[in-house]
């Protein structure tokens, strides 16, 4: 099985990634066994310092970034079974610069000292390659500082930056990417990699790919987490309670304190850990010449630290909100697909009674003014509108049809 065997659904990009990986091996004298004959004839031109993967939410925009890296160091492409595909997979390869933007937007600051690491030479692999995801988060002078170390890479420098679409970064930035489209995976591509990769039976796996939406990652925590089918099935509940004014608002208020506290329960696993971490840095609770001057410094750490983590706990309950706001668009989907006759796969077909009845007591241009009102409100939260503001008069509008 080689690294991208893990791409579900996403043959072509596959195809295209091994192409690329097939020319910076003959460039650099390698061979590469794992590539078809066609691959191995490519040419250096099919290698670029600068690649922009982009996709709908789901569709495995950093899973095929991260292959594609495993597969610049490893020797024979991509295998996934050498130490170094292994290292690249956990995130610990000596060469790889992974970025994570934690909270509402990545910084200037935090770019220029990324651009600078990232102009040094590879430690041991073929490539230093800095993997960015949701680099759409740098803000307009991040983006600047991030466009001159693309315009001129170091050598042995490559770029994989991972965005929702082409559009969401600066168009001087994109141009000088090559651009790597994912699709959203279908079903059934999705079912069979949760069968193979994590034995779950396949008709639950194609249940939780359905609702899913194609979202692999999302689909295997449907499918094991009983407090994430939980959270589903409670979401789900808000088209069929938003009936009147109390009953819209009540659900308005269960949804964003379920976002809420899911935020608190993912931050607090990690807050505590980096204060301790940060503490232990600065020596806290050591003695000697020195210790009263660190500790000078390590208030003023605790608290750019307490800033992140509460920019964090903010993206954490605006990214899970986001999710729960889409899983309504897709209900209501479905209701207008039912609505039209269209003989297509219903996302929610596990509550086919709910959206039989919503489709029979509306129409289908009450149905697209509902879905409007959750993609609205999906853009306000982007705005810093206050959530349960938002969610308010969007569980308003649900019942207003």
């Amino acid at each position: 099985m080689t690294v991208f065997d893990e791409l579900a659904g996403q043959e072509a990009v596959a195809a295209q990634l091994q192409d690329a990986v097939a020319g910076a091996l003959l460039a650099l004298g390698g061979t590469t066994p794992l590539q078809p004959p066609a691959a191995k004839r490519a040419s250096r031109s099919s290698m670029t310092h600068a690649w922009l993967f982009t996709g709908p939410p789901g569709s495995g925009r950093s899973v095929a970034a991260r292959a594609f890296a495993a597969a610049l160091q490893c020797e024979f492409g991509g295998c996934g079974e050498c130490v170094s595909c292994r290292q690249v997979r956990a995130g610990t390869h000596a060469d790889l610069l992974l970025v994570r933007p934690e909270g509402l937007s990545y910084g200037v600051r935090q770019t220029r000292d990324l651009v600078l690491r990232a102009a040094g030479a590879p430690a041991a692999g073929r490539w230093l390659v800095v993997l960015f995801e949701d680099a759409d988060r740098c803000t307009e002078a991040a983006a600047n500082a991030l466009l001159k170390a693309i315009e001129e890479p170091a050598p042995r420098t490559v770029w994989l930056l991972c965005a929702p679409s082409a559009e969401d970064l600066v168009t001087t930035i994109r141009s000088r990417c090559r651009l790597v489209t994912l699709r959203v995976p279908p079903s059934e591509a999705v079912a069979s990699a949760l069968a193979e990769r994590d034995g779950i039976e396949y008709e639950k796996a194609l249940a939780a790919a359905r609702a899913a939406q194609g979202h692999i990652g999302r689909a295997r925590r449907l499918a094991l987490d009983p407090a994430a089918a939980a959270r589903r099935e409670a979401v789900l509940t808000v088209p069929v309670r938003s009936t009147s004014l109390g009953p819209a608002l009540a659900a308005a208020a269960a949804l964003v304190k379920s976002a809420e506290d899911e935020a608190k329960t993912v931050t607090e696993q990690q807050d505590e850990p980096e204060r301790d971490a940060l503490r232990m840095a600065y020596g806290e609770g050591s003695t000697g010449k020195g210790i009263a001057k660190a500790m000078r410094g390590l208030a003023g750490a605790m608290k750019d630290l307490e800033d992140r983590q509460k920019s964090r706990a903010t993206r954490v309950k605006r990214d899970t909100l986001d999710g729960a706001l889409l899983e309504l668009a897709a209900f209501y989907r479905d209701v207008l697909m039912i609505q039209l006759g269209a003989g297509v796969e219903l996302a929610n077909a596990d509550r086919l009674a709910d959206l039989r009845r919503l489709a029979a007591d509306s129409t289908p241009e009450a149905t697209l003014r509902r879905i409007e009102a959750v993609m609205l409100c999906r853009e306000r939260l982007t705005l810093s509108v206050a959530p349960l503001l938002a969610v308010e008069e969007m569980t308003i509008s649900l019942a207003r049809g």
